[in-house]
């Protein structure tokens, strides 16, 4: 079960639904009766609070505010962002939530490559940089070894939304988008093809089903 990779391209979702189904999908994963599973989505505008968020962090948001079980702090999702859900079971000798962390940067280290962008680490940080800004973040939890959240690249995402808060605990200033880097596009669509072929050659898997269905009535 662990070289199978199902992808579900599931376009734009409100966040509540997504959240649900990424619970689901972790209870099935654990039970083992589906193989490791990857959520691509753009969701409708909301700010998460991970578990290390400060009181009062989101007080002057407008959009909806979520308190979520990952690491990390407020982190913003909304159209224009590439956000990618690994429901990944992490064998023994991988049980190194650091090292994972590591490595889904270099995924999308590796997606910006191919936009001929270099992407950068932050020392100190979870997340990915274009020189001084900020371009991906990355917030996951794990149960039973299996792990869910995950990261969200900013493609053509409107900065502004970033500005009510402290994103990731940094200043709103250091956001940036890959579309002010590339002249590729950067839809969230063409960024999660692109995310969905370096995780799997990333994690090795041997076979991957897309499911276009998944999730839906």
């Amino acid at each position: 079960m662990g070289s199978v990779l199902i992808v579900c391209p599931l376009g734009r979702r409100p966040y509540g639904e997504i959240h649900a189904l990424q619970q689901e999908l972790l209870r099935d994963r654990i039970a083992e009766k589906i193989p490791d599973t990857l959520l691509l989505v753009e969701h409708d505008e909301v700010v998460t609070l991970g578990r290390g968020t400060p009181d009062g962090a989101a007080d002057a948001v407008s959009v909806p505010v979520v308190p979520v079980e990952r690491g990390g702090e407020a982190t913003y999702h909304g159209p224009g962002q590439m956000v990618a859900y690994p429901i990944r079971y992490l064998p023994e000798g991988q049980r190194d939530l650091h090292a994972y962390l590591r490595q889904l940067e270099q995924v999308m280290i590796d997606v910006l490559a191919e936009h001929g962008v270099e992407g950068r680490r932050e020392p100190g940080k979870t997340g990915v940089w274009i020189e001084s800004k900020k371009v991906a973040s990355i917030g996951v939890a794990v149960r039973r070894w299996v792990t869910w959240h995950g990261v969200a690249l900013n493609g053509t995402t409107a900065l502004e939304a970033f500005r009510d808060f402290q994103p990731c605990g940094l200043s709103s200033e250091v956001m940036t988008r890959l579309a002010d880097h590339s002249t590729r596009p950067c839809d969230p669509e063409a960024l999660g093809e692109q995310f969905r072929s370096h995780f799997a050659k990333r994690f090795g898997y041997s076979m991957v089903e897309i499911r276009s269905d998944q999730g839906s009535d």
